[in-house]
């Protein structure tokens, strides 16, 4: 059975799933949790290979941080706990906002990562798929820069442009969100040293398959990357597919 435990400074739980060292650890993309990863977990537990599926913080059980993070602070508090599960480096499947994650791990502490697994993961800058802002949309902010456009009306404005993650966050959580939307990872994914699995719905629309074969050229230090395109599979491949991800994780747990 799952059970709920905190790691690290104690501020990130996770649902721990199989006996024995942590082989494998699970990240979720934004405004998911672990439970994304409950079926890949029992799944992966019935080969002998225990894992942990993380809750990061502000999603799940994790409380928010204090102030609003990057990928590099996100990724420095799982290095905490990964360092507090074991010795040994674990293969880390990263969805979504946890693949953004998974990508600055893997680079700046990769004695921890055995191996990397990204599934629907918009690591380039603007999603990497080309997409910008409405014109009206830049307009507006272009004034609200200048002092034009009042607090109030630009606030109505990324309501009515931004995405759905946008209109459902507040807060400290939307902070976070607009820092994660505006970043890129392409130095990050340059340095990356382990093997890399990609897994891709092809009927992806958030993150289109065009990101991940970028992403192949980028990956220049990794030894292996493999990319995995799935047919009538859309962006959650977490729930969509899990065995698909238990598939590669048992097989870069295993070399």
């Amino acid at each position: 059975m799952d059970v709920l435990r905190a790691y690290g400074d104690g501020r990130i739980f996770g649902e721990a799933y199989g006996d024995g060292p942590v082989q494998v650890v699970w990240l979720h993309g934004w405004a998911r949790s672990c439970e994304d990863f409950t079926s890949s977990g029992s799944q992966l537990a019935n080969y002998g290979i225990s894992s942990v599926a993380l809750d990061l913080p502000g999603f799940g059980a994790s409380p928010l941080p204090d102030v609003a993070w990057r990928a590099a602070d996100y990724a420095t508090a799982v290095a905490r706990a990964l360092s507090q599960m074991g010795e040994e480096p674990v293969v880390v499947v990263g969805h979504s906002f946890g693949g953004k994650v998974a990508t600055v791990l893997a680079a700046d502490y990769p004695h921890l990562v055995k191996a990397l697994v990204l599934t629907g993961t918009p690591v380039l800058r603007h999603g990497g798929g080309g997409r910008r802002s409405p014109r009206r949309f830049r307009f507006l902010r272009a004034l609200h820069r200048r002092g034009l456009l009042s607090d109030d009306r630009m606030e109505a404005a990324r309501r009515r442009f931004g995405s759905n993650d946008y209109r459902n966050a507040s807060g400290l959580l939307r902070d976070i969100l607009v820092v994660s939307v505006n970043e890129g990872f392409e130095s990050e994914l340059s340095r990356v040293s382990a093997p890399v699995d990609l897994v891709w719905g092809a009927n992806d629309l958030v993150v289109p398959t065009d990101v991940a074969r970028a992403v192949q050229t980028l990956l220049v230090r990794s030894p292996h990357v493999e990319l995995d395109v799935l047919a009538d599979t859309g962006h959650l491949v977490p729930t969509e597919r899990p065995t698909v991800l238990v598939d590669h994780a048992h097989h870069l747990a295993s070399q």
